[in-house]
């Protein structure tokens, strides 16, 4: 029998430089259980993770067009850092069209899920990509 997937006692750190999209998002989330931490843009991004260590966070829910650093490079900035391979990292993007998705890919993101985010697709993708 297939345990049922809990996100409870998982953390996510969520990547998004829209103030309203980032509460939305953050309330969905804590909503199915999970720890949420923020970050307004790449560079925050990839200073949470130096700052928590790598194990800390489960997922990173990283958006791509950001100001100071974008998802590409903050992905990159990640994946260079020991152990760096291990987090699972979801591009969330407007931009859905193929050659994006194979952008994040490139780079080191483990799926893209599309925005508007459809919240069934998010949690099947994070069930899917789950350690």
């Amino acid at each position: 029998v297939e345990k049922e997937f809990s996100f409870e006692n998982r953390k996510v750190l969520l990547v998004e430089d829209n103030e309203m999209n980032r509460e939305i998002a953050t309330e969905i989330l804590e909503d199915a259980g999970l720890a949420v931490d923020t970050a307004e843009d790449g560079a925050f991004a990839v200073k949470a993770v130096e700052e928590n260590g790598l194990e800390h966070y489960d997922f990173i829910l990283m958006d791509i067009q950001m100001p100071v650093m974008d998802g590409y490079e903050a992905t990159k900035a990640i994946r260079a850092m020991p152990g760096g391979d291990k987090v699972t990292i979801i591009a969330v993007s407007a931009n859905a069209f193929e050659d994006d998705v194979q952008k994040s890919l490139s780079v080191g993101m483990n799926a893209h899920v599309a925005k508007p985010i459809d919240v069934n697709v998010l949690f099947d993708t994070m069930r899917e990509l789950a350690r």
